[in-house]
């Protein structure tokens, strides 16, 4: 089913004799595999309303990304929290749609400065299980309705609600970026670095480290934006600041620095290989110990560091599993994991509040059935 409107899609839920599974564009399809009938969003398209000057977009839920992209870029504004493009993970499928990224909560290397997509989120409208459309939020960060449904749709996969439009902050984009690159740092020094670095008052907006970097060798990157001379201010200053016993370079050129910061958003170092993609949500502290204990185990598995460690990238051998490990945080399987379940184990009495609202929003449990369970 591909409805064209909102009305359709309510109908469509509402008409249903069995599970739904909701596809935007197909490029987060994580989760628990289940059959049921496919209920496309592309159908709901475009872009609704754009006012750059009160920094605000509304969108239909099936909106290519790259076309909020393109018009926001027309304006010199962008999507903050950077949201990334999975296309690649998944073997081409997309495109990437802009209620997938709500859906998913998907945020990129910029979240540690500007905040995740549930924070840039205003508002949405969707139908839930029994094909009513609710609407919660408006277009402004201070807009109070009441309970914040916009904070609970935004990373729900799809199982409380079929979202048909959503609203979001933007902000100018930088004018331009810095990035410093230091190489030939293990892991745990690598971390450390960055924590100084975030800790700074530099304004750091990407934080990562590749044990593997295109040279083969290790490299850490820290990323700086804004106004000119403030960037190349701040660079040097933080060069200063950090010493790690290498050389550190400061990279300016434009499309070398957004190139390189796309292949850490959108997973680049494990494109094209085969084996079961994670990402794994920790204390950047524990992160470069996580991996060592990984290893010591006997496990598999190629990583890369963003959020300056609090988020770690893992390639592992088909079947693995990552959990068998304990370890303080969230393991979240993006690609393959066999019968793993696709999200980290809730503990009892959070589960137990998941369960009774998605009892509440979808009493058939017709919507992505299984998905997070």
């Amino acid at each position: 089913m591909r409805p064209q409107s909102e009305a359709e899609l309510a109908e469509a839920v509402k008409t249903a004799d069995g599970p739904l599974v909701i596809v935007g564009g197909g490029t987060r399809t994580l989760g628990n595999n289940f059959d049921a009938t496919r209920l496309e969003t592309s159908g709901l398209s475009g872009v609704t309303l754009y006012e750059p000057a009160a920094l605000t977009i509304v969108a239909q839920a099936g909106t290519p990304l790259a076309e909020i992209e393109a018009t926001l870029a027309s304006e010199r504004q962008m999507l903050s929290f950077e949201p990334p493009d999975h296309t690649g993970v998944h073997g081409g499928a997309g495109p990437s749609t802009i209620g997938g990224v709500v859906a998913a909560n998907a945020s990129g290397s910029r979240r540690i400065q500007a905040g995740a997509c549930r924070d840039l989120l205003l508002g949405v409208r969707l139908v839930d299980g029994r094909g009513d459309v609710i609407k919660n939020g408006g277009r402004v960060m201070k807009n109070v309705t009441g309970y914040d449904l916009v904070k609970l749709v935004c990373g729900s996969h799809g199982t409380l609600g079929v979202l048909s439009e959503v609203s979001l902050k933007v902000l100018p984009k930088p004018e331009t970026r810095a990035v410093l690159l230091i190489e030939g740092l293990d892991d745990a020094t690598a971390i450390s670095t960055l924590s100084r670095a975030l800790g700074s008052p530099f304004d750091v907006t990407g934080a990562a480290h590749l044990p593997v970097g295109l040279d083969g060798e290790p490299v850490t990157m820290i990323r700086l934006e804004g106004f000119e001379k403030s960037v190349a201010y701040r660079a040097e200053k933080l060069r200063g600041l950090l010493d790690c016993g290498r050389d550190i370079n400061i990279e300016t050129d434009r499309d070398r620095t957004r190139a390189g910061w796309a292949y850490v958003c959108n997973a680049g170092p494990f494109l094209a290989r085969q084996g079961d993609i994670w990402r794994v949500s920790v204390k950047p502290g524990d992160a470069a110990g996580l991996v060592a204990k990984w290893r010591e185990t006997g496990l598999d598995i190629d990583v890369f560091y963003d959020w300056g460690g609090g988020l770690i990238w893992v390639l592992a051998s088909l079947g693995t599993n990552l959990r068998q490990v304990g370890f303080s945080g969230h393991a979240t399987i993006v690609r393959g994991g066999r019968n793993l379940p696709a999200f980290h184990p809730e503990p009892p009495a959070l589960a137990k509040i998941s369960q009774g609202l998605r009892a509440q929003f979808d009493p058939g449990h017709i919507l992505n059935p299984g998905r997070m369970g």
